[in-house]
């Protein structure tokens, strides 16, 4: 393993990082506040080639590795956590997916407009009672000749109003000998006749961001829009959370990094006892915890990506990542607050933000309870990785930069 970040890799983190720096940073209190989306965010995360990272060039992407992708989140989420979800969604639950499952037929329709920006992604899996227990999914899609009829109610989805397209997962046998092996996923075109959506307020966190639901009654979808087999709905979906986990892990680790440079700054301004709180060792034991774990998460999440790249599974390493950078992000965010005291707690600062959003993360894309039995039952020998029929591509320079 190389721990050198490569020139590629550099400059897309700097493309990102001033791009964060010059067109969020300044704006992002005032719509967190608005609990709205800037309009002018994801035009132009399309404009800067951002939604197509690492996707092949011939795809209409970038041509980057899945490294670039984790440090694309990072930097993003250094800004605000609401950035990064659109990767996480728009790239790691969908695009991702495509590029893995999808014919050549569907990458030309639905991956290419998705990679260059035109086209906004979500991803469907979450219902009002299936969160956590996927099994518990209730929406059908069932087959009429060349189409299936979709019917059902996805929740807390990403982007569920601004998304143009949405992979959705539906049961498709409700006879199944396992519930899981009943279930299939679709590519739906948020524009069909029977779709419909709607954005949630009152959130915690993320507010900066576009979370809702979709229903989709009686939505008719051609048999080419279905992604892989019928029956692999929960394995397609289950490689779909590996790439979103992979994002949200280095997401996290950005925001162990926003926390620590906002307190280090704060620490050496504010005096109290007549010096820099910064000379207090109790403050220095905040911070240190805080650089800690910001290269431990950024380390764990870099093999994640490394292991992408050479084309082998990662769910155990994605997951650790997921799990520690999340629960490391909630920490540092929380000290951020207790070292900038009473003003930690009001929005004259970002860190109140910075808690606020960090508590997510430990919820979506895995509980941190669900990441602990996955890592206990990998240590007890209880959980193997399966060959999947499709595996995601391990990238090669000369073919996606082609």
């Amino acid at each position: 393993m190389d721990f050198q970040l490569s020139e590629e890799h550099r400059m897309a983190q700097k493309m990102v990082r001033d791009f964060a720096a010059k067109e969020v940073i300044p704006v992002i209190q005032e719509w967190d506040s608005k609990q709205e989306m800037a309009p002018h965010f994801l035009p132009r995360m399309g404009e800067l080639g951002i939604m197509g990272i690492n996707i092949p060039v011939k795809y209409g992407g970038q041509g980057f590795d899945y490294i670039t992708l984790g440090l694309v989140c990072e930097e993003l989420e250094y800004a605000d956590s609401s950035l990064r979800v659109v990767m996480s969604v728009h790239m790691g639950l969908n695009s991702m997916a495509v590029l893995q499952w999808g014919t050549e037929d569907q990458k030309q329709r639905f991956l290419v407009p998705q990679a260059k920006g035109e086209k906004v992604a979500a991803f469907g899996l979450t219902e009002p009672d299936a969160g956590s227990d996927v099994a518990a999914m209730t929406a059908t899609a069932v087959k009429d000749g060349n189409e299936y009829i979709l019917n059902g109610e996805k929740m807390w989805i990403s982007l569920a109003t601004k998304a143009d397209h949405t992979l959705v997962v539906c049961r498709t046998d409700m006879n199944a000998d396992k519930p899981t092996s009943g279930m299939t996923a679709f590519m739906v075109e948020n524009a069909r006749d029977g779709v419909t959506s709607g954005d949630i307020h009152g959130k915690l966190g993320v507010r900066a961001g576009s979370t809702g639901w979709v229903n989709m009654q009686d939505v008719r979808i051609p048999e080419e829009n279905r992604i892989g087999e019928e029956g692999e709905g929960f394995k397609i979906s289950m490689s779909c959370l590996d790439n979103g986990r992979y994002t949200v892990a280095a997401g996290a680790t950005g925001l162990i990094k926003a926390s620590l440079d906002a307190s280090v700054k704060y620490a050496q301004e504010r005096k109290t006892f007549g010096v820099q709180i910064a000379e207090h060792q109790l403050i220095q034991q905040k911070i240190a915890h805080m650089h800690r774990d910001h290269e431990m998460a950024q380390l764990l999440y870099l093999k994640a990506g490394w292991k992408k790249n050479l084309g082998e599974r990662n769910t155990r390493e994605t997951s650790l990542a997921k799990w520690f950078a999340t629960e490391a992000s909630f920490n540092a965010a929380s000290e951020a607050v207790q070292i900038h005291g009473a003003y930690g707690y009001s929005d004259e600062y970002p860190v109140e933000r910075f808690l606020r959003n960090s508590k997510g993360a430990v919820i979506y894309e895995g509980t941190n309870e669900i990441h602990q039995l996955v890592q206990a039952a990998y240590a007890f020998g209880w959980r193997k990785d399966r060959p999947l029929r499709k595996e995601l591509p391990a990238f090669d320079p000369d073919v996606w930069q082609e």
